[in-house]
């Protein structure tokens, strides 16, 4: 006999419960919703983790309110299969989250006195220092992308102080990073490439130059990726240009597809 499907609520708490209904519902009866561990459902998180931050770069909320949706159940999920094997349950998880922010923002909820946002993160970091955690730079996934674990690594350590004075050094520190790159390739030049050292030298400059857009209020992450989108929607008028004209991309010379990409860049 099929399940009487809850109906939509019209509050927070309601319709929270909904999902944990839901949810517990099919972790029962579905064959694919019994099968799932912490493990397998891993990759699908970060799936939909990268689905949401699309649409929030896309500007398109109606994709934010659904990938808000699934992450949502999959956190819901992991709390199910911890419960059913005694570790820890969906209402220890809020909780602990909630007293996490509490201790952490003792400006709202204590006696501590901030001036600016600059004052909160110094605050953020020395309180996880003192719940035990090694070093500052201890809450930086390993697995994160090289490029946000950079930004979010220079920002950890400027929020215990440990920063340029202003973005004109930093900006020196990029010259200097290229120059080094460069000189590492005139090195050399007409002879192979010591592929290590140059790679180092690369990785040196990507370095600083996430540095600097960290200082103007800039997140290369976003920003990188808004030149890809960009550079994916000019590359397809490219190729339809093409198929239009009956031709191959491979049999198109550099300046033809020229054309067609300044075409692009125009719209």
């Amino acid at each position: 006999m099929p399940h009487t499907a809850p109906i939509a609520q019209s509050t927070p708490a309601k319709a929270f419960e909904r999902l944990l209904e839901v949810l517990n519902t099919l972790r029962i009866e579905c064959p694919w919703d019994r099968k799932q561990t912490m493990e397998s459902l891993r990759h699908l998180t970060i799936e939909e983790t990268y689905e949401l931050a699309d649409a929030i770069l896309d500007k398109n909320l109606n994709e934010v309110k659904k990938e808000l949706g699934d992450l949502m159940m999959h956190l819901v999920f992991y709390a199910r299969i911890a419960e059913e094997n005694n570790d820890f349950n969906i209402v220890d998880v809020l909780n602990g989250v909630c007293d996490k922010l509490i201790s952490r923002h003792p400006h709202i909820y204590g006696d501590v006195k901030v001036t600016d946002e600059e004052d909160v993160k110094r605050n953020w970091e020395q309180l996880k220092l003192k719940e035990g955690n090694q070093s500052v730079l201890e809450g930086v996934p390993q697995s994160l992308p090289a490029l946000v674990k950079a930004y979010r690594i220079q920002d950890k350590a400027r929020g215990v102080g440990f920063d340029w004075e202003d973005k004109k050094q930093v900006w020196e520190k990029v010259e200097e990073e290229l120059q080094e790159f460069k000189n590492e390739l005139d090195i050399t030049k007409g002879t192979t490439i010591d592929q290590q050292k140059a790679e180092g030298e690369f990785g040196d400059l990507l370095f600083s130059l996430i540095n600097y857009a960290r200082f103007l209020g800039i997140n290369p992450e976003n920003a990188l990726e808004k030149t890809n989108k960009k550079f994916i929607t000019r590359f397809n008028h490219l190729e339809n240009r093409a198929k239009t004209l009956s031709k191959n991309l491979e049999d198109m010379t550099l300046e033809e597809m020229d054309v067609y990409w300044n075409e692009a860049k125009r719209l």
